[in-house]
C-alpha cells in the first residue's frame, strides 16, 4: 500500500464517520455506531489524557518514568486514528449479498417516490449504503421504513 492510500484511509474514515446515519434502529445491527461514538470520544479526550501522563510524571519529578509517559500518550492519541482507520476500510469494503440486496430495495424505494438517485451500483460498498440509508431516513416515511426496522 502506498502512503498515499494509507493516508486516504484516514480521510475516508472522516466523510464515512460524517456520512453514517447514527439512529438508534441501525444500531443493533451495524456496529459503525459505536465505533463513531467512540471515535468522537476519544477525539476529545485522548488530547488531555496524552498531555496529563506527561505532565504527572514532570510534577512529582519522576523523570525515569517520562519515556513511558511518553509511550502511553502516544497510545492516546492514536485511539481516534484507530478509529478512522477502521472506518475508512469498512467505508470501502463491499457489502455481502444480504446487505447488497437491502441497498438496492431501499435504492428502489426512494427511486419510486420520485427522488432523483444516482443509478444503484452493481458492487455497492458501506459508503454507497450510509448515503442510500441518510436518503432513505430522510425522505421515506415511516411506514415505508417498517418493513426493515
Amino acid at each position: 500500500m502506498s502512503e498515499q492510500q494509507f493516508l486516504f484511509r484516514f480521510r475516508d474514515g472522516q466523510k464515512y464517520m460524517d456520512s453514517w446515519p447514527v439512529r438508534k434502529e441501525l444500531a443493533p445491527i451495524f456496529p459503525e455506531q459505536r465505533v463513531i461514538k467512540t471515535t468522537r470520544f476519544a477525539i476529545t479526550v485522548m488530547p488531555a489524557v496524552a498531555v496529563i501522563s506527561i505532565l504527572t510524571q514532570m510534577v512529582f519529578e519522576n523523570y525515569g518514568a517520562i519515556p513511558q509517559a511518553i509511550v502511553m500518550a502516544l497510545f492516546a492519541l492514536s485511539l481516534p486514528l484507530q478509529g478512522f482507520w477502521w472506518l475508512g476500510n469498512r467505508s470501502n469494503t463491499q457489502l455481502p449479498p444480504a446487505l447488497a440486496s437491502w441497498y438496492r430495495e431501499l435504492h428502489q424505494k426512494i427511486a419510486e417516490s420520485g427522488m432523483a438517485l444516482e443509478p444503484a451500483r452493481k458492487n455497492p460498498r458501506y459508503k454507497e449504503l450510509a448515503k442510500i440509508l441518510n436518503k432513505a431516513f430522510k425522505l421515506l416515511d415511516k411506514n415505508a421504513l417498517e418493513r426493515w426496522f
